[in-house]
């Protein structure tokens, strides 16, 4: 049944398709990326002038109502900021670090970094917080040097700071101070341009320790640029924001942020997080805040869908004004993605578009996004203008690699990994595979994983691990959180499942067979499984800190756990 899609302005998704020698193909845009900022503080400028009451920030008081920066003050504050942080003499060898939520003093400490033209690194709060080590904060101090950190909380960061900052004698503040601004502070920002760095983003650390990714004004601008072409609709509507993503992520410190700043928007911060006991602040917010565009992770939308069933004022008020849904950083469940669209259709009799994208830190995200409606949840979209994809063949698949303005100049301090993320092309390599939806590469990618996951069986069979845990997590729903894939070498894939709750093994047993019933071959027949009973460690690299799996530090540190999969214990299920 046809129906009526919520008419929003979007940019063009035609792409030209380039096919080489060796069966590689390019992707590209056939219009030309717009002009944009040397550095954003041009747009926050622009904004403050002619919109300059209008909220930049909302967050919510103490009291219970919402506290505001408007962009007039915003670049008024920022300025100050910036004052007291050259006073402090910090540059690019010593940059100013952050662990902090999000919040108002995270974001003028932010903003009045870059109008100095001062690095800043928002490092996760989970490195301070829930490691018992503090092995991943330590080696991030040990590459960012820096010579003024900022903690929202002194005492819940005591532990931490003791652990790390105190012993290099580095100052930490838990209060942002702002001065009079001088000729000196003006002469910093008028050195500000494309190449600066605007901050260091770390990596998640799935592959390994957390990398610092360098983060150029250049970079920030012109994914901005993207963004607005593929999102038109922000042109016309500033777009509002009611989000929790991190700023120390890419998704939510840069493309959201951005969208922001760039378009003459506002973000209400939301204090909630996609957890039991943390997603009713999410509610509470979205019962009194209608977003024009809303973004958060895939367990994001499955812990909200129970009170947008439930809850009819709540669902009227969130698709109220909302553009468009987008999802990003795993893939959404298949039955999540259909069920939001029924649910907009019953709640206003249209659908509103539910879109995605894939980037990385180092694509200061955006590098492609699907702004279409799509019956299936995996594509990830075409190119935007500016963006040249190369995919590369790869045991049925399409290795992909990038070139644009967006791209990092490289790691900080790291030039060996630096060199080893371009290919002789001078493309980053993504390290992602694709296919194409509908065996067509005009019709968008399908994200098939990541590529440093997969293995090979004994028999050369290659298992394709994204594909697979995707499948596996849908036909489990809701009993499995999520499930490290094994069998490298071995004459069949098994599974070690993370449960969302407790289960009977009757109920498992029944799944995994029907799962089994389903396989199209060896590599994506799963007859075995193992409930781990420990969660995964952030201290041991099994979870990064989003939350998402490090499947090759599981497998390494639960190599007994994996002996006894593939010996028949009776602790394993079998279909």
């Amino acid at each position: 049944m046809n129906r009526r899609l919520r008419a929003v302005r979007l940019g063009p998704r035609d792409v030209l398709v380039e096919r080489r020698a060796g069966g590689v193909i390019h992707l590209r845009s056939p219009h030309a990326l717009g002009p944009y900022p040397q550095h954003l503080l041009e747009p926050l400028a622009y904004w403050a002038e002619r919109a300059p009451e209008r909220a930049l920030f909302a967050q919510r008081a103490k009291a219970g109502g919402w506290r505001t920066l408007n962009y007039r003050d915003a670049l008024v504050r920022a300025r100050r900021v910036g004052q007291f942080l050259i006073e402090k003499e910090l540059s690019a060898e010593r940059p100013l670090a952050v662990l902090s939520g999000n919040d108002i003093e995270h974001a003028l400490l932010h903003l009045g970094a870059m109008y100095a033209g001062i690095p800043y690194a928002p490092i996760s709060p989970a490195y301070s917080l829930l490691s018992t080590d503090f092995g991943k904060l330590r080696a991030v101090f040990d590459l960012l040097t820096p010579g003024l950190v900022f903690v929202c909380d002194r005492a819940a960061y005591a532990k931490a700071l003791d652990a790390v900052a105190v012993p290099r004698g580095i100052e930490v503040i838990d209060r942002v101070t702002e001065r009079e601004p001088s000729r000196a502070l003006e002469e910093a920002h008028a050195r500000v341009g494309p190449d600066t760095i605007a901050k260091f983003l770390f990596t998640s650390g799935s592959t390994g320790t957390p990398k610092a990714v360098i983060n150029t004004q250049r970079m920030w601008c012109a994914n901005q640029m993207m963004a607005r072409t593929a999102l038109a609709f922000v042109q016309d509507e500033p777009p509002l924001l009611v989000e929790w993503a991190p700023w120390h992520h890419t998704a939510g410190g840069n493309k959201d942020l951005g969208l922001v700043i760039f378009n003459g928007g506002t973000l209400y911060i939301d204090e909630g997080k996609p957890l039991p006991g943390a997603i009713e602040e999410t509610v509470r917010n979205l019962r009194e805040i209608a977003p024009t565009f809303y973004f958060t992770v895939p367990k994001g939308y499955e812990a909200l869908l129970p009170y947008l069933r439930e809850d009819e004022a709540l669902r009227r008020n969130f698709f109220s004004r909302v553009k468009m849904l987008w999802f990003a950083g795993a893939g959404v469940s298949q039955h999540v993605f259909d069920e939001y669209r029924e649910l907009a259709y019953r709640t206003c009799g249209e659908e509103v578009l539910f879109g995605t994208g894939l980037g990385s830190t180092e694509t200061a995200p955006f590098t492609m996004g699907r702004t279409w409606p799509t019956d299936d949840a995996a594509n990830v979209g075409l190119p935007p203008p500016g963006v040249d994809i190369k995919l590369v063949p790869l045991e049925g698949k399409y290795e992909a690699r990038l070139k644009g303005p967006h791209i990092t100049p490289g790691y900080w301090r790291e030039p060996e990994l630096t060199r080893r993320a371009y290919d002789e092309e001078g493309y980053y390599r993504l390290g992602d595979a694709f296919t194409f939806a509908g065996g067509d590469p005009t019709q968008g990618l399908l994200f098939q994983g990541r590529i440093s996951e997969d293995f090979k069986l004994a028999t050369g069979t290659w298992v394709h691990v994204g594909s697979v845990r995707a499948a596996f997590i849908e036909h489990f729903t809701p009993l499995v959180r999520d499930v490290v894939i094994a069998g490298d070498r071995r004459n069949e894939p098994a599974a070690l499942v993370f449960l969302a709750a407790p289960a009977p093994r009757e109920e498992l047993v029944r799944r995994l067979r029907s799962f089994a019933a389903t396989a199209t071959g060896s590599s994506n027949r799963i007859a075995r499984l193992l409930v781990l009973d420990e969660p995964p460690s952030l201290d041991a690299g099994e979870m990064t800190d989003k939350g998402t799996i490090n499947q090759r530090a599981v497998l390494a540190r639960r190599a007994a756990l994996v002996e006894e999969l593939y010996a028949g214990s009776p602790r394993v299920l079998a279909a």
